[in-house]
C-alpha cells in the first residue's frame, strides 16, 4: 500500500508543477505599454499599493477607501492612470471592495489564477499590468452578471466635473 501512496503523491506533485508552470509562462508571454523595473515601481507605488499591484496581494475587506463610493466619476489605474471603470458601473456587492459590473472596453486583461487552490479570473490593467482584482460571474443579472471585485488601493477615483 505504500507504494500507491507515494506513487499519488509524485503524481500530485508533478501536476501541481505543471500548472504553476502554465501559469507562470502565460504572464511573461504579456506585453504593456508601461513597463518598469521592480526598483521604479516601488519608487513610484506606496508599499500598500506595491504589495497589490506588482505582488497581486488583497486589502482586508471593508477597508478600502472607495469600497462604500458611489460618487459620478471614473476609476484609473492607481499604478498609470489607465482609465479602468466608469461610476455607472459601479453596485454595492455587500462584499467589502469597490464592485463593478464592466470594465472599459480595452482596459483590463484577464488571467486565469490557480492561486488558494481556487480557479478564478484575475483582472490587470491592460497598460501596466498591476493587479486590480478578480471578476466573478455573480454580479447584477440585469445589466452583465459580472462583479469586478477591486481592490481600492489599486485605483483612484476622478470625480465628474
Amino acid at each position: 500500500m505504500k507504494s500507491f501512496n507515494d506513487t499519488k503523491w509524485l503524481i500530485l506533485f508533478f501536476c501541481s508543477f505543471f500548472l504553476l508552470s502554465c501559469q507562470s509562462q502565460n504572464k511573461k508571454a504579456m506585453k504593456f505599454d508601461v513597463n518598469k523595473t521592480e526598483a521604479e515601481w516601488k519608487a513610484s507605488l506606496s508599499d500598500v499599493e506595491y504589495k497589490v499591484l506588482r505582488e497581486k496581494g488583497t486589502e482586508r475587506a471593508f477597508t478600502g477607501e472607495y469600497w462604500n463610493t458611489f460618487e459620478k466619476g471614473k476609476y484609473v489605474c492607481a499604478a498609470c492612470r489607465n482609465e479602468l471603470f466608469t461610476s455607472d458601473t459601479k453596485f454595492d456587492s455587500h462584499c467589502g471592495w469597490p464592485s463593478f459590473d464592466q470594465a472599459i472596453k480595452g482596459s483590463v486583461v484577464y488571467e486565469r489564477d490557480l492561486s488558494f487552490g481556487m480557479v478564478r479570473t484575475e483582472v490587470m490593467c491592460a497598460k501596466c499590468g498591476g493587479h486590480l482584482g478578480h471578476v466573478f460571474d455573480d454580479g447584477p443579472e440585469e445589466t452583465t452578471g459580472k462583479r469586478y471585485c477591486t481592490n481600492s488601493v489599486s485605483i483612484k477615483f476622478i470625480p465628474e466635473k
